[in-house]
């Protein structure tokens, strides 16, 4: 898959890494009843996965001009995620942008939309970059 990916739970659900860089990141998810709850809807738990990879990822560029496997690792410490509505087919995209960040811990906001730009959640988070990443 991806090689910037390398993400085995995202790799297994069918995420896909659209685009990471300094301060931003993008995955899609295409749709498929392996996804959905048992009201047809895309599960929480999914969406949930989706806002936080997208939220983790936008922070872990050092420096303009690294990717690959120079983006390091962060751990989540807080995520807050709204749910504002359902989605049971098609595409859908995780946004997300770094809000503030300091040297070892960073703020990230997301928002889950569908193919059309409909909102379907949002998300913010606390992140904190691995001592390897630190260097800075």
């Amino acid at each position: 898959m991806n090689p910037d990916l390398d993400n085995p739970l995202l790799e297994f659900l069918g995420v896909q890494l659209e685009r990471v860089g300094p301060g931003a990141c993008t995955f899609a998810l295409d749709i498929e009843p392996r996804h959905l709850n048992r009201q047809g809807s895309l599960q929480g738990g999914v969406s949930a996965t989706l806002l936080d990879a997208a939220c983790g990822y936008a922070g872990l560029h050092q420096e303009e001009g690294t990717h690959g496997s120079a983006l390091g690792n962060a751990v989540t410490l807080m995520l807050t995620i709204s749910y504002l509505g359902k989605v049971s087919t098609g595409r859908v995209r995780a946004v997300a942008t770094v809000t503030h960040a300091g040297r070892s811990i960073y703020f990230s906001s997301a928002e889950l939309l569908t193919a059309a730009g409909e909102r379907i959640a949002t998300a913010q988070g606390t992140f904190k970059r691995s001592r390897a990443n630190r260097e800075a």
